[in-house]
């Protein structure tokens, strides 16, 4: 019997380890199939797109806020993998009773190290897990080399339109924006407030915008609308994922953001 504790220190027993998986979770769905165990995997979210191959050979059982329950139970997983962000206390109590279900928290890379850590003990890939922790520690120490003589920039960081929403403190998204030398200008609200834009200017004062791929698609037509608010503002698009996803996604996200950098003229390239 092995008994190991998940990030909201929530017990798990298991006589052996789980074989029959189900993922909640788009980045930690990626990062099971990067440890070797997509043959485990029973059962994604419609949001799992990475590998993408796994939408068709893997059972959909609904999003991350919304699943069909029977669907789930039909499968008989032996362990679903949910996150505190990603699902709902609700979904997660029902799932509960179905099986166990493992609940990661993940709002720093070091976090993110331990879920990565966890998943290792947890699915006996210890290897491979590690592996992979030791390749995203190298990019890490990588990257802070490079970020080191950039500049600050204060930021303001949108995932949603009407209402328009923000990432503020206590996310992981405000972990890679500190990361990269970006000082979140919403820092003293939590999680993800609404804001209004005929106030940013005031409020905030940014030197650059970043509007997110997901979980809103802004476009460039949101980027002009934003001109009107924010005259003398920079107003980029960037890729949600690398700002949002945990998992084994930070190892891209470490060259995405050395391109970025570049982009904005705050690296040679």
């Amino acid at each position: 019997m092995k008994t190991l504790t998940d990030q909201l220190r929530t017990s798990h027993s298991f006589e052996t380890s789980p074989k029959r998986i189900i993922s909640l979770v788009p980045s930690q769905t990626e990062l099971l199939y990067d440890l070797g165990l997509e043959d485990r995997i029973v059962g994604i979210t419609k949001f799992c797109v990475h590998p993408y191959h796994l939408k068709a050979t893997k059972k959909i059982v609904g999003g991350t806020k919304k699943v069909h329950f029977e669907k789930i139970r039909l499968l008989q997983p032996d362990i679903i993998i949910c996150n505190k962000e990603e699902n709902t206390l609700e979904m997660v109590s029902e799932l509960q009773q179905i099986c166990p279900v493992w609940v990661t928290d993940i709002c720093t890379i070091e976090d993110n190290f331990k879920m990565i850590a966890d998943f290792g003990q947890l699915f006996n890939c210890r290897t491979e897990a590690q592996k992979w922790n030791d390749k995203l520690a190298y990019a890490h120490n990588d990257f802070k080399q490079f970020i080191n003589e950039i500049p600050t920039q204060k930021v303001v960081y949108f995932i949603w339109k009407k209402p328009y929403m923000i990432a503020g403190a206590g996310t992981y998204i405000d972990e890679m924006l500190q990361l990269n030398h970006f000082q979140n200008a919403y820092a003293h609200k939590e999680r993800y407030p609404e804001i209004q834009l005929d106030r940013m200017q005031l409020e905030a004062n940014p030197d650059l915008i970043l509007l997110s791929s997901e979980p809103f698609p802004f476009q460039e037509e949101d980027a002009f609308e934003m001109s009107n608010f924010a005259h003398q503002t920079k107003t980029i698009l960037v890729d949600g994922e690398m700002f949002s996803w945990h998992g084994s996604r930070l190892l891209k996200a470490f060259e995405y953001f050395k391109k970025m950098h570049q982009k904005l003229g705050f690296a040679l390239l």
